[in-house]
């Protein structure tokens, strides 16, 4: 049976039900991903004349076999779907580039006193989130001032639970101090219930309010509240009054504008809550070879399903086939009733055109970045004596104190911009007394191993030495085609024709077979995209570098009792201070601490017993043996 007997056999035993189908090359990879209704009208679609899309032509060639998984509807078969996609990758699926998380502000309404708090997911708790807001800044900024206006709480649960007495932010009258009982839930939530007001722009409300508590408090001569009050009914009108209202519906809506060049595509989502906008945010799509109602119902599935805030409404420029079992998955997903929309007229048209033309605008802003870091990278290849331009670059950065907890990292820029998917880490398994050229062997030894996707250039954040050992692990690996340079900072003795000598620092590169250091001043800008790539290496060394030694850090005695956890380690460690005065405490002053009790405390004293017992018996048995 030949190729084309085995497809046809395949196709009459393909269910008429629905589900996601994988499309796969003759290595077996998988290209593409899709959903039907019916799979086998959508399969046999393929391979007739009846599927006009773009990329159909070049994707059917490469199709050596299929699979197909049932599901028992067509939102079922979407979520299939969405997370095969993340996991496979296709070649010709639509892919999200956008890895940013939104900032949010969280407020969880189950706590005797909640508090407002900054978070980059939304999850599916219950909780209260206002924004998204498009920048760490804006979100930070919003709850400072939320902060100075409604003097809630701001500290976490564990401090707020094991704290004695009010801490500064209660003595500047930036927080009620609920944590010692100066205020009770009722006097504090009728503040939350204001500030919940503002977050939410409802101006007049909120004003009202405060006016009718201005007005009680000169009557009772309270006037230093009194002033409290007009305060921040001055400062939330002057903070409303800046934002721009755009819809008079003030229902949630998400609008996605996007524009085409070619296989490109820029999206450019604006965030409308209550009617402002509170946030925007512009990024690309890869591999949107495919017609615009496909791209769009790809973006919207990926988007959400990484978490974003799921609005009311959804603004589109386009009518989707399947829009409803979309809307059906994003109702379940959010807890009300979402809409895909798509607007001729009114406001919403206003905002959809909005959200376009920036799109194009920010497409074209792109476009000439790229051409300028074209010219750059040739400019590199020229300046370190490269054998190519070099498309990808790979830096390598060694962080730890003193051999402890020593990490690698590994950076990737590919035509000079960063992509944080195929950056890598790396726990140096070497013994602290290897040294930086010891750590940086095997770090390279192990990325290089395997000789998997080569870059054309390799950065070392270091001098001679630590290229020698990179040159070092090229050659023993016979990997010839790939170029590697030094990057390293020194401090040097620069004249000036005063004669006066000053102290400057300044970068170098070292390239192999050149003995004295090369200097980039002559073309800064090669330097600048060096420094760039250097500096994120770094970055990303030294995140992974704490992130260990903090775990290692807070590792203690208390890891080997039974039912103690890292919260609970904590608030012991918070109120005793250290281990020894925990095992000094008594079993009443353990179980006090909050969380504790006493049937944990009673395992805490049992364990610090037996292991003190253990320990003497060791020490007896080793005098028997001496003696």
């Amino acid at each position: 049976m030949n190729t084309e007997e085995k497809r046809a056999d395949k196709l009459n035993r393909t269910p008429t039900t629905p589900g996601v189908y994988l499309m796969k090359d003759v290595k077996g990879k998988v290209i593409y991903i899709g959903k039907a209704k019916n799979l086998k009208s959508r399969v046999r679609s393929y391979f007739g004349v009846t599927d006009g899309r773009p990329m159909i032509p070049f994707m059917v060639p490469k199709i050596a076999d299929f699979e197909w998984v049932v599901t028992n509807t067509e939102k079922e078969a979407l979520i299939l779907e969405n997370t095969l996609i993340k996991k496979f990758k296709p070649r010709y699926n639509v892919m999200l580039r956008d890895d940013k998380a939104y900032f949010c502000i969280r407020l969880d309404l189950k706590r005797e006193f909640p508090r407002f708090e900054l978070v980059r997911r939304i999850k599916r708790d219950k909780a209260r989130y206002f924004g998204p807001y498009s920048s760490s800044a804006a979100v930070k900024k919003t709850l400072h001032f939320l902060h100075q206006l409604f003097p809630l709480r701001t500290c976490r649960d564990l401090e707020f639970k094991s704290r004695r007495r009010p801490c500064i932010e209660y003595e500047i009258k930036r927080c009620l101090a609920p944590c010692v009982g100066l205020v009770g839930s009722k006097e504090y939530n009728s503040i939350l219930y204001a500030a919940v007001l503002f977050m939410e722009g409802r101006e007049k409300k909120i004003t009202s309010m405060l006016t009718q508590k201005m007005k009680e408090a000169s009557n009772n001569l309270d006037f230093e509240e009194a002033a409290r009050c007009r305060d921040r009914i001055n400062a939330i009108e002057a903070t409303l009054e800046k934002q721009r209202v755009v819809s008079s519906s003030q229902r949630d809506q998400d609008v996605f504008g996007l524009w085409r060049s070619n296989d490109k595509i820029q999206v450019y989502t604006i965030h409308v809550r209550k009617g402002i906008i509170t946030g925007r945010r512009s990024f690309s799509l890869l591999r949107a070879n495919a017609p615009m109602a496909e791209i769009i119902s790809s973006l919207l599935k990926q988007y959400y399903d990484r978490g974003a805030a799921i609005p009311k409404d959804i603004l589109v420029s386009e009518p989707l086939e399947e829009s409803t079992v979309i809307e059906e998955w994003l109702t379940e997903a959010g807890g009300k009733k979402v809409s895909i929309l798509v607007p001729k007229r009114g406001a919403g048209a206003d905002l959809l055109s909005m959200a376009e033309d920036n799109a194009r605008t920010a497409m074209m802003s792109e476009q000439r970045a790229a051409e300028n870091t074209e010219d750059i990278l040739k400019e590199s290849a020229l300046a370190l004596q490269l054998k190519k331009v070099p498309g990808r670059i790979e830096c390598f950065d060694i962080s730890g104190l003193q051999g402890r907890y020593a990490v690698g990292s590994m950076v990737v820029f590919l035509d000079g911009k960063a992509d944080t998917s195929l950056y890598r880490r790396f726990k140096i398994k070497a013994a602290p007394d290897a040294g930086d050229y010891g750590m940086m062997y095997e770090m390279l030894l192990r990325r290089f191993a395997g000789k998997e996707d080569l870059p054309d250039l390799i950065v070392i954040d270091g001098g001679k030495g630590q290229l020698g050992i990179a040159l070092t692990v090229l050659s023993e690996l016979g990997i010839k085609d790939v170029d590697a340079v030094g990057l390293a900072k020194e401090s040097r003795l620069k004249s000036k024709k005063s004669s006066t000598k000053v102290r400057k620092d300044e970068d170098r590169i070292y390239l192999p077979g050149r003995k004295n250091p090369l200097y980039l001043s002559s073309t800064p800008s090669v330097l600048k995209l060096l420094q760039r790539i250097r500096d994120e290496s770094h970055r990303f060394a030294i995140a992974y570098y704490r992130n260990i030694k903090l775990k290692d850090d807070f590792q203690s005695e208390l890891d080997g009792v039974a039912g103690i956890g890292e919260w609970k380690k904590r608030a012991l460690l918070s109120h005793f201070k250290s281990i020894q005065d925990i095992k000094e405490a008594s079993l009443e002053e353990i179980a006090s601490v909050s969380g504790i009790g006493p049937v944990i405390a009673a395992r805490i004293k049992e364990y610090f017993s037996r292991s003190l017992q253990q320990r003497k018996g060791k020490e007896n048995s080793g005098k028997e043996y001496n003696a």
